[in-house]
C-alpha cells in the first residue's frame, strides 16, 4: 500500500542523514536482510512524519517511529535503542516511497565519505579552499548528470564514471572503510532507476569495488596470492553482498530492453573470472550465482549457452597462461548442464578434480537446481557421479549430499541400488553414513558384517544402536559380541577382563531372549575352564554372577 503522506527530497535527505547518525553498519545490514525478507507488517502513518509498523524477528515487535525526531523512536524489542527492526521499517517506508533502498543501506558509509572530504568546521577556508570546494561541486554536478543517462551508457561507460566517483578516495588501503567510502559515493550519483536497472546499477557498484579490491593481486596472475586479512574481510563482504542481491527477483521479462545491459554484465564478469587466481574465486561464485538466478530463468531458449560455450573455449587462446583453468572448466561445466549434456559436465567435473581441488560449494548447485526442478532421474545419476568427487579430498560437507538421495529416493525408489553401490565407492570416508543408512534401511546383516570386518568393538557404541538389531535380529548380535570378548580376554589385564565380563553379560541376555538359556550355560562353563588359570578373570565372573 502507498504511504499517506509523501515525502519530499528535503525529508528524503535529512532522513538519509538521520539513519547515518543513529545506526551503525551491522544494524543496518541486519534490518536490511528483515526488509529482504518481508517481515515488515502493517505499516501505516497516522500522521505526517509517523511511522508504524509490526515487524518479525524471535516474534513479532511493535515499532513506532518519529521522522522529525529519531530519540522518540521506539520497539519493544529487547534492544534499548536504535535496532534493526526500525532501520527495516524504515527501508520499507522508502521503498514505499519509490526512493533507493540503496541510498538508505549505504547512508552509513556516505557520511563517512562526506567527512573524508568536508573541510574541518574550526577552519576559515580561503580562497583556494573555497575554489577547491566549488571544482569538486562542479565534478559532482556533472558526474549526476552523466548518471542521468544511465540507461543509454554502456556498461564499460558505468565503469569510466565509477572511476570518476571514486577518484577523491585515492590510492588507499584495500580494506572495509575504503570498500565502504567507493560505494557511497558510487550510490551517491545513482538516479532514479527502474527495477531492472536499480539492481543491475547495484551490482556493478559492487561488482567494480570488488575488482578494485582484487584486482591488484591478479597482476602477473601467478597461482596462488596471500590476501591481506583487511582485504580479504572488505571482499568477502562484498561478495555475499552482491550474491544476496542476485537472490532477489529479477524482472527482466517485464524490461526485455535491459537485455543488452545483461549480456554486457555477462562478458564483464566472465573477464574478471577467467584472468582470477586460483585460490581466489570471488569471481567464479558470482558468476555461477548470475547464471542460476538473473540469466537462466529468463532465457526461452538455448542459443545463450552455446554462445557462452563459444566464449569460454576461445578464451583458452586468447588469454594463454593468464587463464584460470579451474574457474574455466567449471563454468563450462555449468553450460553443459544447462544444455543437459551431462556426460560433458561430468567430464569437466573430473578434468577439474584432478588438476585441482573442487569443493563442495561448486558441486552442490548442481544437486539443488535438480531437486528444485523435480528431476528426479537425472539427480540419481548426478549423485552417483558427484559422490567421488566430494570423498576424494576428504570433504567434510556430505550432509546435504546425503539430504538429496534421501529426497530422490522417496521419489524415485529404484534409485536405491544406486545408492548403496556409491556409498561402498565412498568408503572409507563416508563410513559413518554407510553405517547410519544401514541402520536406517534395517539392513542388520550387512550393517553386523561390515563391524566384523572391520574389527569394531561393540563397546565403543550405546547400547540404543544396537536395541534395533536386538529386537528384530538378535542371532546377528553373537558373534559381534563373542568375537570381541575373545580380543580383551587376549589383552590379559584387569581393565579388559571387566570389558569381557560386561559383553558376557549382554550375551547372557540374548542367549535368554532366543530362549537358548542351557546353551549360554554351557558355553559360560567351557570359557571358565578354558581360562581357569586367569585369577583376576575369575574373579570378575565370579563379581558379574556368570560362574558361582
Amino acid at each position: 500500500m502507498k504511504p499517506t503522506y509523501t515525502m519530499d527530497d528535503m525529508q528524503w535527505h535529512m532522513l538519509i542523514q538521520n539513519v547515518a547518525q543513529h545506526f551503525n553498519d551491522l544494524t543496518i545490514k541486519r534490518g536490511f536482510q528483515y526488509f529482504k525478507q518481508g517481515h515488515v507488517h502493517q505499516l501505516t502513518m497516522p500522521a505526517d512524519g509517523r511511522i508504524e509498523a509490526v515487524v518479525e524477528g524471535a516474534e513479532y515487535y511493535s515499532v513506532k517511529l518519529n521522522l522529525d525526531s529519531f530519540t522518540d523512536n521506539r520497539c519493544n524489542c529487547p534492544v534499548p535503542a536504535n535496532c534493526k527492526h526500525m532501520v527495516a521499517t524504515l527501508l520499507e517506508y522508502a521503498n514505499l516511497q519509490e526512493r533507493s533502498v540503496h541510498a538508505l543501506v549505504n547512508a552509513s558509509s556516505a557520511a563517512t565519505f562526506k567527512q573524508v572530504v568536508k573541510p574541518s568546521s574550526h577552519t576559515v577556508p580561503n580562497r583556494s579552499a573555497i575554489q577547491t570546494a566549488d571544482i569538486k561541486a562542479e565534478a559532482s554536478a556533472q558526474l549526476k548528470e552523466q548518471a542521468s543517462k544511465l540507461t543509454t551508457l554502456n556498461v564499460s561507460e558505468w565503469y569510466d564514471l565509477f572511476e570518476q566517483c571514486i577518484a577523491p578516495l585515492g590510492m588507499k588501503i584495500p580494506n572495509a572503510p575504503y570498500a565502504q567510502s567507493a560505494l557511497a559515493s558510487i550510490f551517491s550519483i545513482q538516479p532514479q532507476l527502474s527495477p531492472v536497472m536499480e539492481q543491475l546499477f547495484g551490482f556493478h557498484a559492487h561488482l567494480f569495488v570488488l575488482t578494485k579490491l582484487v584486482k591488484p593481486l591478479q597482476q602477473g596472475h601467478q597461482t596462488n596470492f596471500y590476501m591481506g586479512f583487511q582485504t580479504q574481510v572488505a571482499a568477502d563482504d562484498i561478495q555475499e553482498l552482491m550474491i544476496q542481491s542476485l537472490v532477489n527477483d529479477f524482472p527482466l521479462k517485464s524490461e526485455p530492453e535491459r537485455w543488452q545491459h545483461v549480456t554486457e554484465t555477462l562478458t564483464h564478469l566472465r573477464a574478471q573470472m577467467l584472468r582470477e587466481p586460483q585460490n581466489l574465486n570471488y569471481f567464479l561464485d558470482v558468476y555461477i550465482q548470475l547464471w542460476l538466478n538473473w540469466i537462466q530463468p529468463n532465457l526461452n531458449d538455448n542459443d545463450i549457452y552455446l554462445e557462452e560455450l563459444q566464449h569460454l573455449q576461445s578464451a583458452k587462446d586468447e588469454l594463454g597462461s593468464s587463464l584460470s583453468r579451474l574457474s574455466w572448466m567449471l563454468a563450462q561445466s555449468w553450460m553443459h548442464f544447462y544444455l543437459s549434456q551431462d556426460q560433458q559436465a561430468w567430464a569437466m567435473l573430473h578434468a577439474a578434480d584432478a588438476a585441482f581441488i573442487v569443493h563442495a560449494d561448486h558441486l552442490l548447485p548442481f544437486l539443488n537446481l535438480l531437486y528444485e526442478t523435480k528431476q528426479w532421474v537425472r539427480m540419481n545419476h548426478w549423485l552417483v557421479e558427484i559422490g567421488p568427487l566430494l570423498s576424494s579430498h576428504r570433504n567434510n560437507n556430505l550432509h546435504n549430499y546425503w539430504i538429496y538421495w534421501n529426497e530422490t529416493i522417496q521419489h524415485l525408489p529404484e534409485a536405491e541400488a544406486s545408492l548403496w553401490t556409491t556409498l561402498i565407492s565412498m568408503l572409507p570416508y563416508t563410513e559413518k553414513i554407510y553405517e547410519e543408512k544401514l541402520l536406517a534401511h534395517h539392513k542388520w546383516q550387512q550393517w553386523m558384517d561390515y563391524q566384523l570386518s572391520m574389527g569394531r568393538e561393540p563397546l565403543d557404541y550405546r547400547v540404543g544402536v544396537f536395541q534395533p538389531i536386538e529386537k528384530h535380529a538378535p542371532e546377528l548380535m553373537l558373534p559381534f559380541y563373542h568375537q570381541a570378548v575373545e580380543r580383551y580376554i587376549v589383552q590379559k589385564n584387569r581393565d579388559s577382563y571387566k570389558q569381557a565380563v560386561k559383553l558376557l553379560k549382554r550375551l547372557s541376555k540374548l542367549y535368554k531372549k532366543l530362549k537358548q538359556e542351557a546353551r549360554f550355560e554351557l558355553f559360560i562353563t567351557v570359557f571358565s575352564n578354558r581360562y581357569s588359570r586367569l585369577r583376576a578373570l575369575q574373579e570378575e565372573l565370579r563379581k558379574g554372577k556368570l560362574i558361582p
